[in-house]
């Protein structure tokens, strides 16, 4: 992969970097999430012949993190509480990597900021608006739920 060193994650160099500390600390449950984040990566970069760049282990990081919510989601309602606690820990540590949430004014303007710049007045402008803001809400806002912000302020329009 010829001049890919400068596209490289910073976050994925951050995951390898966690990597090494914990094995250096011995955390073998920590140890266990993070190789398979990177197994995870490198299964993406070896099947598709790419480096991957920091919106690409975002959106990783971020269906990994919707996966796991949904599977604890499924434990809790199980009463399985050795699995959902598992599942909750690999969530707060995906969330290490991840960049700080928006909170809802923020996704709220960045919706409305995203109409605006697409002149989005119908529903039919819907993938224009999702298309601005995916890479501004990757990893920092749940992507369902921007739609259907986005879809009630079209629909109102």
């Amino acid at each position: 992969m010829p001049d890919s060193a400068s596209k490289t994650s910073d976050i994925k160099l951050r995951v390898d970097a966690a990597v090494k500390d914990a094995m250096r600390a011995r955390a073998k449950q920590r140890l266990g999430v993070l190789r398979l984040l990177m197994a995870e990566f490198k299964r993406i970069e070896v099947d598709e012949r790419i480096t991957l760049d920091d919106e690409r282990v975002l959106a990783i990081l971020d269906k990994m993190t919707k996966q796991r919510n949904d599977s604890l989601a499924q434990y809790q309602a199980a009463g399985r509480v050795d699995l959902a606690d598992q599942e909750a820990f690999e969530i707060a540590l995906i969330k290490e990597f991840l960049p700080a949430a928006l909170d809802e004014a923020a996704v709220a303007e960045l919706v409305t900021r995203a109409i605006e710049d697409a002149g989005a007045t119908s529903m039919q402008a819907m993938g224009q608006v999702m298309a601005l803001l995916r890479p501004q809400i990757q990893g920092r806002a749940d992507v369902g739920k921007v739609s259907a912000l986005v879809k009630s302020r079209l629909t109102r329009a």
